[in-house]
């Protein structure tokens, strides 16, 4: 067994040369204080069938016993549908990785990367990122790393590489870089990001900072593998010359005509395309028989090619927009009726709903995950039914794309939202994508931002989002604002920024080339920065800041302080003050440990009555105090009445004793409290007052 160490800001780095896994093509064990991870790459041996794409699998697997902790209920004690924290790990592993293995690379690779340990202190996340490329760079697998990755974060205006937990509480910035080697220069191929209101030039400063050190670990990567390393296995991706010549010979001008038609909507264009796709198939398949996947392969391929040379050569873009032009935009509110907020964003073909939901403290998500027990009180969910693309499939629990997207647009949202302090209520957003065409997840923080402002919750500032792409060749490339579905799928990048007139809150970016370097990683916030302030010009135009109330259908909520000593006396024995108190009223009480109560009700008259009951079981009482007290007992000598959650008293043969009965509504007043603290009552009329509204 062979130890291979690294230090980086004073923490080292253990990774360890095990045989564990002997079945696999590549492993890795990978240490950081006491948080190990296992890597895995496999590799068929060979493909069953022939397929039109790279099928990579990548699984990041939570195991409860690597903090210590059986999972679950007495019903339930082994891990089932991954959490949306190890979907995002495995999309930010997934996304790093894929585009550095060779072009048309097919062969079924599968990577699984299992945390075995976990101390509280170092993510896996990162750790798993180099695990994965530490055991594809020592396999077999062809594979063009290794890559490297680093999480840098910003406290006190001091930049932190590989933060811990604690350090990353409190950082205005949380952001992964990965990277890898080429020419001697370091790209960076997978951006993730969250920032409270960040300037652009302090993301780019952490970005020149995570360069140095992610040298640094590809560096120690390409020692490891000349010691241990397996030899790659042969690989030559499929060529059939002269069916790429018939394509670009007889294609290059209908594809150009088709797709540059500025006559023609974006329905009719892709309509048309498939139309020359299929007839390229039947023309082609006489000649070359059983190749119907090439063929569709080098059609995209030219497709892309045509594409390409018309932005790089004329500046011409599908639909004859500038390189900076945003597509037209439209922006809408209170689409939806009795929902507590909503917005309709639009931005070319692509169309988001945004539908908000607010409710009480209680509502708030409960995780109790491996790395993460909290109570979440903001969420963003986005869903992208079939029909946003024309298409017929069946509908399924939220897939890895729509778990991605919504956790984005919510990182994106998260900074503007209030605290509980200011602001107690639960809030969770839904986004229905209606119609795709390019960047959805931005469209998604647009149409959040206007539910919110309508929904009247008081965000400091709205967010907006846009995606940058990229055309390039050897010798030059231009960045294109707002990508469609084309530039997205023949571009070499997709770089979302979202964020206020402030600052950035988000960014995502995956790459289909090697990567990009720090001169593009610029040009492109720049360029997004400008969008972004376009597209939040016109959402302020449509609603300028949060309206100043509530909807009607929205609950409402009401907090007081309480002595925390008055915690107890609150609830009851056994939950029984507090539940009677819910019971009567249909409110919502949740209780901090702080003593601060929070009371949600549909309406005021609900919350009202709530408030005074809770104000009623926690009060010291004193001779004089009067209320409205509910009869519980008829004795002969006397009525026993409830006179608060927590207090009864008598009432010693009142007048018209026999007209009452249990349930009834009684004014009192207490007479007087013994030592043993025994209460008596006498009974208010109308005439002494009784009539009035009882104290609380």
């Amino acid at each position: 067994m062979k130890i291979f160490t690294i230090e980086l800001e004073g923490k080292k780095i253990e990774f360890k040369a095990v045989n564990w896994a002997e079945k696999a093509n590549g492993e890795a064990l990978v240490r950081c204080g006491d948080t190990q991870v296992l890597a895995t790459a496999t590799m068929s041996e060979s493909n069953p069938e022939e397929k039109g794409f790279f099928p990579l699998i990548v699984n990041y697997e939570e195991r409860f016993y690597a903090r210590g902790k059986i999972l679950g209920s007495r019903y339930m004690r082994r891990e089932g549908r991954p959490s949306d924290n190890a979907t995002l790990i495995s999309r930010l592993i997934d996304r790093s990785i894929r585009p550095v293995f060779p072009d048309g690379f097919k062969r079924d690779v599968q990577i699984v990367i299992t945390c075995l340990s976990w101390d509280g202190e170092n993510d896996p996340d990162i750790l798993s990122l180099l695990a994965t490329s530490l055991a594809l760079q020592n396999s077999d697998i062809p594979w063009n790393g290794p890559i490297a990755a680093i999480r840098i974060g910003r406290k006190d205006n001091q930049f932190i590489a590989n933060p811990t937990y604690e350090e990353r509480e409190n950082s205005e910035l949380d952001v992964i870089l990965n990277g890898i080697e080429k020419d001697n220069e370091i790209l960076i191929n997978m951006i993730e990001a969250s920032a409270e209101e960040t300037q652009e030039k302090v993301l780019i400063e952490a970005t020149q900072i995570a360069s140095k050190k992610l040298k640094k670990l590809i560096d120690f990567q390409k020692e490891i593998q000349k010691e241990i390393g397996k030899e790659k296995i042969a690989f030559k991706p499929e060529q059939h010359p002269e069916i790429e010549k018939a394509i670009k010979e007889s294609l290059d001008e209908k594809i150009e005509n088709t797709l540059f038609d500025g006559n023609k909507t974006n329905q009719e264009r892709e309509k048309s395309l498939r139309q020359v796709e299929q007839e390229l198939i039947i023309s082609l398949l006489e000649s070359f028989p059983k190749q119907e996947i090439f063929i569709k392969e080098s059609f995209e391929k030219q497709v892309k090619n045509v594409v390409s040379n018309k932005i790089l050569e004329q500046g011409k873009r599908i639909g004859n927009r500038g390189l900076d032009e945003i597509r037209p935009l439209h922006c809408e509110v209170d689409s939806i009726a009795r929902v507590h907020g909503s917005g309709l964003f639009s931005r070319g073909l692509t169309r988001s709903l945004s539908i908000l939901t607010l409710g009480g403290p209680g509502e708030r998500q409960l995780i109790d995950g491996m790395e993460i027990s909290d109570k979440k009180r903001f969420f963003h969910h986005y869903n992208f039914p079939p029909y946003s693309v024309g298409d017929v499939s069946p509908m399924r629990s939220p897939n890895r794309r729509e778990i991605g997207h919504g956790s984005l647009a919510e990182k994106a949202l998260m900074p503007l939202i209030p605290d509980m302090e200011s602001f107690p209520y639960t809030i969770r957003i839904v986004s229905e994508m209606l119609c795709s065409n390019g960047s959805t997840s931005m469209a998604s923080v647009c149409s959040s931002s206007l539910a919110l402002l309508a929904a009247g919750v008081p965000i400091k500032n709205p967010a907006a989002g846009i995606a940058i792409g990229i055309i390039q060749n050897e010798k030059e490339y231009k960045l294109l604002t707002d990508i469609q579905g084309p530039e997205d799928a023949y571009g070499g990048m997709d770089f979302k920024v979202a964020g206020t007139e402030s600052g950035v809150t988000a960014i995502q970016m995956d790459v289909k080339i090697p990567g990009i370097n720090l001169k593009i990683f610029q040009e492109a916030l720049e360029k997004a920065k400008e969008a972004r302030l376009k597209i939040l010009s016109e959402i302020k135009k449509v609603i300028p800041g949060p309206r100043q109330e509530l909807s009607v259908f929205a609950p409402r909520i009401f907090k007081i302080q309480i002595p925390p000593k008055k915690i107890g006396e609150l609830i009851g024995p056994k939950g029984k003050t507090i539940r009677e108190i819910t019971e009567s009223t249909g409110a919502d009480i949740d209780i901090d440990d702080s003593g601060l109560v929070f009371v949600t009700a549909e309406n005021k008259e609900k919350m009202e009555d709530a408030l005074a009951q809770v104000r009623a079981a926690i009060k010291e009482l004193e001779t004089g105090d009067c209320f409205s007290g509910t009869i519980e007992k008829i004795l002969d000598f006397g009525i026993i009445i409830r006179i608060n959650a927590n207090n009864k008293g008598l009432l010693r043969n009142p007048e018209k004793k026999q007209t009452l009965k249990i349930g009834d509504k009684i004014n009192v007043e207490i007479a007087a409290i013994d030592r043993l603290g025994r209460i008596n009552l006498t009974a208010k009329t109308k005439k002494d007052g009784g009539g009035d509204k009882p104290k609380e």
